[in-house]
């Protein structure tokens, strides 16, 4: 049995996690992409492995 939420799918958490990094971004542009990252890993108790790939797969505007 998964230990996730029984509505939450394998890729919500990460989409989650992007769109709050974008928000972030967004609102607080004075602020180190790095520390926003971190920000939202904590936020959303990311893995190593999602932490890598919203590294790779956010990109700035």
């Amino acid at each position: 049995m998964s230990s996730q939420h029984p509505t939450q799918r394998p890729g919500d958490k990460k989409k989650q996690a992007l769109a709050e990094l974008s928000a972030l971004v967004k609102k607080y542009p004075e602020k180190s992409r790095k520390a926003l990252l971190q920000q939202v890993e904590i936020q959303f108790d990311l893995t190593p492995k999602e932490c890598e790939f919203l590294d790779k797969n956010f990109q700035e505007h």
